[in-house]
């Protein structure tokens, strides 16, 4: 492939690069912000607007800018400890570590793919975490570097992205609007729709799933596009910024030899477009072969070969171990290796040849491939040409704003989460429609068990009952919350991890989303039990039943959500879950007053989400002093002597009123609301303080889910 040769542009001020006269003190934003005025971009077919200058102008113009990334001695090392050595022993003995990268060197250019190749562990998707700064800093030994310089986290962040060998995807979206939500967060906004869209159109035509635009992505249960479609969507998702560096961890895992060749084929023209493509691949075929440049061999983090596909045969036969003919030449390889793994002594030889053979070929050296350009100014005349679409389009603030952090505002992150969120669930009713069934199933057991239920002792008794069993199943019902950031979360590390959105954008939209659902449940369950029941209040008391079972539900989700953020497996989630709902229900003062709550128990009784629900929903019932809930001889249910004859109970009433001087009919009011709610330990905040401390339970929760994500979601290894 022919490759452009950066000319020395001293004498001509006319180049977009050097007309912006950047300094070497300039920021990355500042750079970007520059391009704007030189850089005139249709996005969707990428042909920056020119004058008729003469073809050698425009070809210059368009040609890429040559960019080198060079890795230099990459060792990486961790601590292994026992099976059951939970806690490190350090005074007794020294750490094990295990070497995953071993003084790894390389470099790859724009235009090629470097290929990554290796038995299982031998430290593939290792080399590409770090050389995609995916290994957390002070853990990785050794230099990357792009023309030279060295390449800063921030910078590969905006020049980068990384496909996941995972297909991590919506799967009720179609191809289409997968990739216009992703042109919605990559791209800034001040770039028109219609020029995304256009944007969108394209990427779909060079990724070669014309066809399949309009077909939803699909899973287990739903029929979707093909394993090499969604591969190649994959691809789209983090490609559709143009970036200038594009790294993939085994994108043809899975994929028959012809779906695989026909990602690696997109992939070649990715690279061709100007960018550097670094993938791990397994174990490619003849026709893939066909489209690398470069190959690395791995052997337990060691380099056994590094060179050209072409020089492979040669390095073998010199090794004294010939390719045969007819045979693919990595499979020779690989299962080469593998024999000498097996064996006494290792690949060590195969390493040594190899550094023999890395000086044999006498490679001073690389150079900057532009002398005349810093980084900051390739990557900035790079844009100029039409890569990092992000980067320009528009004026100069919004790429300020998109490289220096994000590409939009978070109110706009916020909306396009919320579209996204509601159009994937509105395409699985059957979600929604099961939480609903469970709701007005419940409500129908409880509305027909506690059927009309009236103001003697035992319905007092039995109101009780009904109020904490109905407070703490709108806290189970909220466990089915619990898989829905588990099955996005690694869909949110990879949009994070390059700044598709902000974290806290998320966590808002994540709530957003929840508030309609949570409300029609509110009103489904209130309807439902409400006056099958026989509660009291009229319509004021009606509409704060639905406020504080809105607040339950909201505080329960909120709740759910965090333990997702911190729980990775739903089994586990379920369990704990579970677990501490059963705790709240036995602390909330229903089983045992607070009064009666052993003292060094007595802080989960205030912990208890479940507590404040309960004390309001029988303040709102009990609270009217008129009504009263045992007269006279109501007294004695109960008891044994509930058994009595009435006659015989108003002489017991009789004896009584004697005995204490003071007149007791079978009328007489002996225990109002106020006394109830006294007997049961509801004395300390009133029913709208409650309310509010539900409430803010639920937005307590909501900011501890955040600060999970912020500080638990780095996805980088250690």
């Amino acid at each position: 492939m022919s490759r452009a040769v950066a000319e020395d542009h001293s004498a001509d001020n006319t180049t977009p690069y050097h007309s912006m006269e950047i300094g070497s003190s300039l920021t990355l934003g500042q750079l970007l912000k520059n391009v704007s005025d030189v850089r005139k971009v249709d996005v969707g077919d990428e042909t920056p607007l020119h004058s008729s200058q003469g073809d050698q102008d425009y070809d210059d113009l368009m040609r890429p800018v040559p960019f080198v990334l060079s890795f230099n001695n990459l060792t990486y090392n961790v601590s292994v400890r026992g099976k059951f050595d939970l806690i490190p022993r350090r005074s007794f003995s020294s750490s094990k570590t295990k070497t995953l990268l071993d003084n790894i060197s390389g470099e790859t250019r724009d235009g090629e793919i470097l290929a990554v190749l290796g038995a299982s562990g031998s430290g593939k998707s290792t080399l590409i975490d770090a050389l995609a700064n995916r290994i957390a800093k002070g853990s990785l030994k050794g230099k990357v570097t792009l023309n030279g310089e060295p390449l800063q986290s921030r910078t590969l962040k905006v020049i980068s992205a990384y496909v996941m060998q995972d297909d991590l995807l919506f799967p009720m979206l179609t191809v289409e609007e997968t990739l216009m939500f992703a042109a919605e967060f990559l791209l800034p906004r001040s770039l028109p729709k219609s020029k995304k869209k256009l944007r969108v159109q394209t990427l779909i035509e060079q990724l070669g799933i014309k066809n399949a635009a309009n077909t939803i992505i699909g899973d287990e249960g739903h029929r979707g596009i093909s394993g090499g479609e969604r591969r190649r969507v994959s691809i789209g998702i983090d490609i559709i910024h143009d970036p200038i560096v594009l790294f993939l961890d085994e994108p043809t895992s899975g994929l028959d030899s012809t779906s695989a060749f026909m990602v690696v084929n997109v992939l070649k023209k990715i690279a061709e477009s100007g960018s550097i493509v670094i993938m791990s691949i397994h174990q490619p075929s003849h026709r893939v072969l066909g489209l690398l440049n470069r190959l690395i061999f791995l052997s337990r983090g060691k380099t056994v070969f590094s060179g050209s596909p072409a020089s492979l045969p040669g390095f073998f036969a010199r090794f004294g171990s010939p390719v045969p003919e007819n045979e693919n030449q990595t499979e020779f390889a690989l299962d080469l290796i593998r024999e000498l793994e097996g064996s006494a002594g290792g690949t060590r030889g195969l390493v040594e040849f190899n550094k023999r053979w890395q000086e044999m070929k006498n490679l001073s050296p690389p150079a900057s491939p532009n002398p005349n350009l810093t980084l900051k100014e390739a990557i900035s005349a790079s844009i100029s040409r039409g890569k990092l679409v992000s980067g320009g389009g528009g004026g100069g603030g919004s790429s300020v704003a998109s490289h220096g952090g994000f590409a939009n505002p978070f109110w706009i992150e916020i909306k396009t989460l919320t579209e996204r969120s509601i159009l994937n669930s509105r395409r699985q009713p059957e979600l929604f429609g099961t939480r609903l069934a469970t709701v007005l199933v419940t409500g129908f057991i409880l509305a027909t068990v506690f059927w009309r239920l009236d103001n003697s002792p035992k319905g007092v008794q039995e109101r009780l009952g009904f109020f904490a069993f109905a407070m703490s199943t709108m806290f189970y019902t909220c466990a089915d919350a619990l898989p829905v950031f588990l099955q996005e979360r690694y869909i949110f590390v990879r949009e994070t991890a390059y700044n598709a959105y902000r974290r806290s954008s998320y966590v808002l939209s994540h709530a957003v989303v929840s508030l309609p659902s949570l409300i029609f449940l509110s009103l489904a369950f209130a309807a439902t039990t409400f006056w099958a029941v026989g509660l009291e209040g009229g319509p004021m008391g009606f509409l704060f039943y639905c406020l504080i079972i809105f607040a339950s539900f909201w505080s329960g989700s909120s709740f759910v959500t965090f333990l997702s953020g911190v729980v990775p497996h739903v089994m586990l989630g379920y369990t704990i879950v579970v677990a501490i709902l059963a705790y709240f229900l036995l602390f909330s003062g229903f089983f045992i007053n607070r009064d009666r709550i052993p003292q060094y128990w007595l802080w989960f009784h205030y912990l208890s989400l479940v507590k404040y629900p309960y004390e309001a929903v029988l303040q709102n019932e009990f609270s009217d002093p008129m009504e009263c809930f045992v007269r006279g001889v109501q007294m004695f249910d109960n008891t044994p002597l509930g058994q009595l004859s009435y006659g015989m109970k108003l002489r017991l009433l009789d004896s009584v009123s004697r005995s204490i001087g003071m007149r007791i009919t079978g009328s007489t009011c002996l225990t109002t609301g106020a006394d109830i709610l006294k007997q049961q330990g509801v004395t300390e905040l009133s029913k709208w303080s409650c309310l509010l401390v539900t409430v803010g339970f639920g937005f307590f929760f909501r900011v501890l889910f955040y600060l999970c994500l912020l500080f638990g979601s780095k996805n980088k290894r250690r």
